[in-house]
């Protein structure tokens, strides 16, 4: 990778990243982790090639908020009382680059998810229970690194895949057999076209940087739902003074709309989180390099009201073929 200064890209996607950002820690459909860890895209590995990565994300939803605030006095009309949603993602990626320009990427994730509310009635009459584990929906993004000569710059679009279920119902409490929210279901249900771009450089001999966009739009519903649309930013930057032990640094961020439909909850759905998450990379084989992240909320503004964590943590591996 040739030197680079940090260019307008980079300062447009780190102001924006601090006004229309959000992490994917949302209750309802936006629920997720916004955090970068496709190394192709932050110029850790350029070459042509096959490559491996496993990711573990635990996130806890089990605090109320409503717009920029925690909120601790229920009930209020007319909104659910979550209790909590607690979701743990398996998602194994797969990387081919056929050379320094063309690559595709792969992702299949298994989501396991508990959730449970009081429902509307806070009265245990409407409360309940759900249980879910299986395929949640898969992501395949090809991209392209041919716009500069050094290859820092790239395009990407892709696709969003319904393959996660979403007919999952209830299975406890007097909600036993009903169907579960569709904010809360393994997919989506629907097809959603992704496009984004990315750009990476150094900032020195022993710092370097990435940015990335990525925006995720909906192509049809399904079921009388369809989620917002939304954007990922996020910026980071790499500490290489340590050898092969990689301090790093990233700023997360999600900006979702509003679900809509039928089934939707479109006052309980959208917002905008901004995630601090501090990691270290470092190799356990010649090949195998594994990583891990705390991502810490620095700004959240949700919409109605929301269950959010108070951290996310991720745990993952890379190797190469």
């Amino acid at each position: 990778m040739k030197k680079s200064k940090i260019d307008t890209t980079v300062r447009f996607l780190f102001f924006a990243s601090l006004i229309h950002s959000s992490s994917a820690a949302f209750a309802c459909s936006t629920c997720g982790c916004s955090l970068n860890s496709d190394w192709e895209c932050q110029g850790l590995a350029t070459g042509p090639g096959l490559r491996w990565d496993f990711r573990y994300d635990y996130l806890d939803q089990n605090q109320i908020r409503s717009g920029r605030s925690k909120v601790d006095v229920w009930p209020v009309s007319g909104h659910e009382q979550e209790l909590y949603t607690r979701n743990q993602y398996y998602t194994i990626g797969l990387d081919y680059a056929a050379d320094e320009n063309w690559g595709l990427n792969l992702q299949l994730p298994t989501i396991v998810r508990t959730h449970a509310t009081q429902g509307l009635n806070f009265d245990g009459t409407d409360d309940g229970t759900s249980s879910a584990r299986g395929l949640g929906d898969i992501r395949i993004v090809a991209r392209y690194q041919g716009v500069l000569p050094d290859h820092a710059l790239g395009l990407q679009m892709g696709f969003k895949l319904p393959t996660g279920g979403y007919q999952q119902t209830f299975n406890g409490g007097a909600m036993a057999g009903e169907i579960l929210d569709r904010g809360l279901q393994l997919g989506t249900g629907t097809t959603d076209l992704l496009l984004g771009f990315f750009r990476f450089g150094q900032v020195n001999r022993d710092i370097d940087y990435f940015a990335t966009a990525m925006a995720q739009l909906p192509l049809d519903s399904r079921v009388d739902y369809r989620p917002g649309q939304s954007v990922n930013l996020n910026l980071g930057v790499r500490y290489l003074g340590f050898g092969k032990c990689m301090p790093l640094l990233q700023i997360n961020g999600r900006a979702s709309a509003k679900d809509t439909g039928q089934n939707a909850t479109p006052d309980d759905s959208g917002g905008r989180v901004l995630y601090l998450s501090p990691g270290l990379a470092f190799p356990v084989g010649e090949r195998l390099k594994a990583y891990v992240f705390w991502q810490l909320p620095v700004y959240q503004d949700l919409n109605g009201y929301q269950l959010a964590p108070k951290s996310i943590f991720t745990l993952g591996g890379r190797m190469e073929f």
